[in-house]
């Protein structure tokens, strides 16, 4: 009979169950979508017992469309990182679910943008940024001290799900590392962070290994459809498991990935922050950490220009048939590179790396009566690709080398993006056969920690390798160039960003 793993991977926007044979052939995924609540700029929540209901459901539909419920070996998990849910003594809800993208701890994030916040970082890894539990949890212990008194138990949305599956509050070492509130050298809860929030370790589940491994599925299985010894392995964050999924975990190996938002990141061997906090870092297993800047302003920025600027483009695509993307790339295909002059700074929804500041805001700078619409859309996919490679600079002094740099997300569909990419960096660039590389990644992990996988460089045997793109010298040098100038703008806007936010 033939076996069967499942990723399950919890995103911000959807979760997605996604099927693949033991030996690491992509066979089906299933998909369910769930809102995103912004009833104002600075607030961004979910419902988690809505994405809990549609991550079983997922699976369920996924179990029935493949008929597969008897020979799923495991289930592993990823999700987004930072959310915050809180719970009282008996476990109902005091909040939703609050994802990384609330802005209403920006204030307590940049009143601790101190010496004391940053050595915290240190420690954790974690960025002092409003995306921060740490700094959510001091926003509600100032801005609702009644309900902070009430806490029984902090979680996130993995968390809350998988104590459904299995009745046991546990969180992997992978999450809680982005948390801001573990210690990266002991792997337990740091107490000075504790005693700052006035929590104790028994208001925060228990800190276990990324291979933990649930026996049965004793709770929920008819719920799931498949049978009661299913595994569930409890897995990392979706940011570390596609460095996984896309084979970039030996020294030198680069990932970047470009969804809604972005990340760049590398793995390195034991921990290691930056004295100037522009980067993360985060654990994958006991030997394993990745370090790198997640960005917020990734496919994010493509879709506003589609939405505000492309009508146009967009009612050719209708006409056409075509995807209105399509129609925006081709427009841009037909600039020359650096937009001739036009530089986009693409801080549409704050941004986390490099600047670490929820108040950051975009703009366009060199405007004038020659650039054309399409200036504008080609501007705005280089100022993504300028804002991943100013990451990329600080996490290349922390490197000795880059062996390779990888790509992957919605962006890697398209030739213009990928060859962007290329020529940006200066670098070659390939693109993984990886299907939804986060729950690709959990599935390997899951395949390491039942014992199927001696070590996690075996995963070169399941990850394939797509053409390469290698940079245009010319256009590289010209890039090179414009980036200078990108981030000499960059660094004369931040002081507006507070003026800015009082303005709005």
């Amino acid at each position: 009979m033939k076996k069967y793993m499942m990723g399950l991977d919890l995103g911000t926007t959807a979760v997605k169950a996604v099927l693949f044979s033991t030996e690491g052939e992509y066979v089906d995924k299933e998909t369910e979508h769930y809102p995103l609540h912004t009833p104002d700029v600075h607030t961004a929540e979910q419902d988690p017992d809505e994405i809990l209901g549609k991550a079983m459901r997922a699976v369920k539909t996924l179990v029935e469309r493949n008929s597969c419920g008897n020979s799923i070996e495991f289930i592993s998990c990823s999700s987004a990182m930072h959310s915050l849910i809180l719970l009282d003594r008996s476990g109902s809800r005091l909040t939703e679910c609050i994802t990384w993208a609330d802005r209403r701890s920006e204030d307590v994030a940049e009143a601790w943008n101190t010496e004391k916040g940053v050595s915290i970082y240190r420690r954790t890894g974690t960025p002092i940024h409003p995306m921060s539990p740490f700094i959510k949890l001091l926003y509600f212990k100032e801005a609702n001290p009644g309900m902070y008194s009430r806490i029984g138990k902090i979680v996130g949305i993995k968390e809350y799900v998988l104590h459904h599956f299995t009745g046991l509050y546990e969180v992997d070492k992978s999450v809680a590392s982005s948390m801001g509130m573990m210690n990266l050298e002991t792997s337990q809860w740091d107490e000075e962070v504790l005693d700052i929030l006035e929590l104790s370790p028994e208001q925060l589940p228990d800190i276990v290994d990324t291979t933990r491994v649930y026996p049965r599925l004793s709770r929920v299985y008819g719920h799931l459809g498949v049978a009661e010894e299913t595994k569930i392995v409890i897995g990392a964050s979706d940011g570390v498991l596609a460095n996984l999924g896309v084979n970039a975990i030996e020294e030198g190996d680069i990932a970047i990935t470009i969804g809604t938002s972005g990340a760049i990141r590398t793995v390195i061997d034991a921990p290691r922050t930056d004295a100037k906090m522009r980067i993360f870092c985060y654990h994958l297993t006991n030997d394993h950490y990745v370090i790198g800047g997640p960005v917020n302003n990734g496919g994010v920025v493509l879709r506003w220009v589609r939405d505000e600027l492309c009508q146009e483009e967009v009612g050719e695509a209708a006409t056409k048939g075509k995807d209105p993307y399509e129609v925006m790339t081709q427009a841009a295909k037909d600039i020359q590179p650096g937009s001739n002059g036009l530089i986009f700074h693409p801080y549409l929804a704050g941004e986390r790396a490099p600047l670490w500041n929820a108040k950051a805001v975009g703009s366009f700078y060199g405007m004038t009566l020659s650039h054309s619409r399409s200036h504008m859309i080609r501007a705005a996919m280089e100022g993504v690709v300028y804002n991943l490679y100013s990451v990329y600079l600080a996490l290349r002094e922390q490197m000795s080398s880059v062996k390779s740099i990888k790509a992957s997300g919605g962006f890697a569909r398209s030739e213009m993006w990928k060859q962007l990419m290329s020529d940006v960096f200066g670098e070659q660039l390939t693109v993984p056969k990886s299907y939804e590389s986060s729950a690709f990644g959990a599935c390997l992990l899951g395949l390491y920690a039942i014992g199927e996988m001696d070590d996690l460089s075996a995963v070169s045997n399941f990850v394939g390798e797509s053409d390469a793109y290698t940079p245009d010298e010319k256009v590289y040098m010209k890039y090179q160039e414009i980036m200078s100038v990108y981030i000499e703008i960059g660094r004369a806007l931040e002081p507006f960003y507070d003026r800015m936010d009082d303005i709005r």
